[in-house]
């Protein structure tokens, strides 16, 4: 009897309740059900839907989690936590390649990811023919959307970035290397400058690799005469020729008078100039001016470079285009009177 009373006892102070329990489980499912939810969320849901866009440097030898936030802060993802679990789980956070990207807030992390781990870099792509002045450079970079053309000028003549790319000019021309460049969307003019003549640099060591056979030009003269050479000749095999033909002029103290020096700053050389180009006073103009411009008329590329550097041997003075854009050589002004009447006047 008197267990049962002290059962009894024991049961009223320590009553057992199992309605605990059944809350606490279902809670517990809850939340690791909305857990899942917000993981699922942030991993597998694109935040927007383009109305956001991103241009994201990821240099090499930085972490995801600097690249986690910059995302995060840039609303491109929810989550920069996720996005490094979900990089984890799938063993991609150690194989992103560095590079210039551009994501929207469209994209899921998945996607960010897949760019990130394919380096499939996002660029604006900008080709400069061979010749081309740094005035059509600009035009052409504004066409393209790219920078405004005055500001690309602006930048072309900046003291302070000539000075730190060496050049002893008043102006980049000549030094920007006719070449096919990729440009992050957020790049600049500046870097797009210092990246060509940059590129300039390499080659022009390049072609002087061998050594210079005419020393009586400075560098920069090198350039101005490389630059004509470029816009005269169409042929490759003819720019050794035609250098030699300036080179003879310089010799003897003849103009070289040069058609794509009296248009320079005026308007694009097409081929062909007129009498008004001619007479156009301009210290570019080698009608007027003995000797080379004051500068470069446009952009050479190696091979001019080259030709400027090591001209072919000849006794030719002068030179008339044909019909196909090669070019008749003439010793004397006679013979080339004759050439000029029969490729030109007929």
């Amino acid at each position: 009897m008197t267990d049962s009373r002290e059962n009894l006892i024991m049961i009223t102070m320590f009553p057992f309740n199992p309605r605990p329990k059944t809350f606490v489980v279902p809670c517990v499912r809850i939340s690791l059900l909305l857990l899942l939810g917000w993981f699922l969320v942030c991993t597998l849901l694109a935040p927007g839907r383009g109305s956001i866009v991103r241009d994201v440097s990821f240099p090499a030898g930085s972490g995801i989690k600097s690249l986690a936030t910059e995302l995060k802060q840039g609303g491109v993802i929810r989550s920069s936590w996720h996005f490094i679990l979900l990089a984890r789980l799938r063993g991609q956070a150690h194989r992103l390649k560095a590079g210039d990207y551009r994501f929207t807030d469209a994209m899921t992390p998945g996607d960010i990811l897949r760019k990130l781990v394919t380096g499939d870099v996002d660029y604006r792509r900008f080709v400069l023919p061979e010749g081309y002045s740094v005035y059509q450079a600009a035009e052409m970079l504004e066409q393209k959307g790219y920078f405004k053309r005055d500001a690309f000028l602006a930048v072309c003549r900046d003291a302070l970035l000539l000075k730190r790319l060496g050049i002893r000019a008043d102006t980049v021309e000549g030094y920007l290397f006719p070449a096919t460049y990729n440009l992050a969307h957020n790049s600049t003019e500046e870097q797009l400058v210092t990246q060509m003549v940059c590129r300039f640099r390499q080659v022009y060591a390049d072609v002087t690799s061998g050594g210079q056979e005419q020393g009586v030009l400075s560098p920069n003269e090198i350039v101005t005469l490389a630059s004509i050479i470029e816009k005269e000749a169409v042929s490759a095999e003819e720019k050794p020729l035609i250098a030699s033909v300036f080179y003879n002029r310089l010799r003897l103290g003849m103009p070289l008078q040069s058609d794509p020096t009296a248009v320079y700053g005026v308007r694009a050389f097409s081929g062909k100039v007129t009498k008004a180009d001619i007479c156009r006073h301009s210290p570019y103009n080698t009608y007027f001016v003995k000797g080379l411009p004051p500068g470069p008329i446009g952009n050479p590329g190696a091979d001019a470079l080259r030709a400027a550097l090591h001209p072919s041997s000849s006794n030719y003075l002068y030179f008339v285009a044909r019909q196909d854009g090669t070019h008749h050589f003439s010793r004397t002004l006679e013979e080339h009177n004759r050439a000029v009447a029969l490729y030109l006047r007929n």
